[in-house]
């Protein structure tokens, strides 16, 4: 799973990607006008690997991860010397290639920091950097319209007939939402529509997860965001950033203390960003590891099978499963199943979060 960090040049978007993955990228204020993309992984919070950790000892423990870009350069000066926002063809890859975005809104105030609109204004910025997404998919639309059309009506088909039609349709439905700036996240696609739009990678179409950066006061404005797909957060990035950097846990637990923090805002913007993309976890234990498992919620038993290897996808014949808070509850595997919590299921089963899979398997 991979998230674009977005935003307005001087927004937090670096001291916000640090915070979250414990970098050391330099946050210098600068105009924003070059390209910069730094990547980091981080591992998703969650007490449920640790406690099964503690359970069964393991050799290794792997977490669940998400990864972070950190996408810099969507500024440049007009012709009047003023500041604007535009998105070239090296940017606009680099917010394709992610699953979601994460979008940073400047709400701190800073003297120092120049905003690039010069007054602070979330909920203009995050207006400003929306039309600048669905613009860019307008013209991706407009051109491959065209395209199809003149195909269509000479019989030189850019595939077969049946295909360009149905992507001539699909695309003429999306139209009309970005001609009045919308995103296409806002349109309702069948699974197929969505299917036959994903080599396109609309920028607009991506779940977005807006996140107010506050001073270290931590007064968030009310902002009105109705758009599908999105959620709307808040965290103290410098002050996140400060603590992420801190080398031991005693200095990361004091400071959280002095600020009376019980949690750090950035892990429950990694639990978001799973429940935007409609991700959940299962999880395979024993001596050797504790594994996390990354898929998307109500996963058949056969497709977490596949998640693991593809061997025990080809060779699937059950899945013993126990929920997780019935082995916590129990203590220990033998006792869930001396209870009847664990149980055998076949392909089709839909997969909680959370459960603990053993895969049976014979190729």
């Amino acid at each position: 799973m991979r998230i674009g960090i977005i935003g307005l040049p001087n927004s937090g978007k670096t001291t916000l990607f640090n915070a979250l993955t414990g970098g050391q990228v330099p946050t210098a204020t600068h105009g924003g006008s070059a390209f910069e993309l730094h990547t980091a992984v981080a591992f998703v919070p969650d007490a449920r690997v640790d406690i099964l950790t503690n359970m069964y000892h393991p050799k290794k423990t792997i977490p669940a991860r998400v990864e972070y870009a950190d996408i810099a350069g969507l500024s440049g000066a007009s012709s009047d010397g003023k500041q604007n926002v535009s998105i070239g063809g090296e940017l606009i890859n680099a917010i394709a290639n992610n699953d979601a975005l994460l979008h940073v809104v400047r709400v701190f105030k800073d003297d120092t920091v120049p905003h690039p609109l010069e007054t602070l204004n979330p909920a203009r910025d995050i207006a400003t950097l929306d039309a600048e997404l669905v613009f860019s998919d307008l013209t991706k639309i407009e051109n491959r319209l065209a395209r199809l059309e003149a195909s269509l009506k000479k019989g030189k088909l850019i595939s077969t007939f049946a295909d360009d039609q149905k992507e001539f349709e699909i695309l003429s439905k999306l139209k009309p939402q970005v001609d009045q700036g919308l995103p296409i996240r806002n349109v309702e696609l069948t699974a197929d529509e969505e299917k036959r739009l994903r080599g396109f990678q609309f920028l607009s179409s991506k779940p977005v997860l807006v996140v107010l950066n506050l001073g270290d006061d931590g007064d968030t404005p009310t902002l009105d965001y109705p758009h599908q797909k999105s959620m709307v957060t808040s965290a103290r990035g410098r002050l996140e950033m400060d603590i992420a950097q801190l080398d031991s846990a005693e200095d990361k637990a004091m400071f959280m203390a002095e600020y009376n923090l019980a949690e750090l805002s950035t892990s429950r913007l990694i639990r978001q960003s799973y429940d935007l993309l409609g991700k959940m976890v299962f999880f395979t234990v024993g001596e050797d590891e504790v594994r996390a498992w990354e898929v998307n919620r109500q996963a058949s038993a056969l497709e977490c099978a596949g998640a693991i290897h593809s061997d025990l996808a080809r060779g699937f014949i059950r899945a013993e499963v126990v929920a997780y808070d019935d082995l916590i509850a129990t203590g220990s595997h033998s006792a869930a199943k001396a209870h009847g919590k664990v149980r055998l299921e076949g392909k089709t089963y839909s997969v909680q979060d959370g459960d603990i899979l053993n895969i049976r398997f014979n190729v």
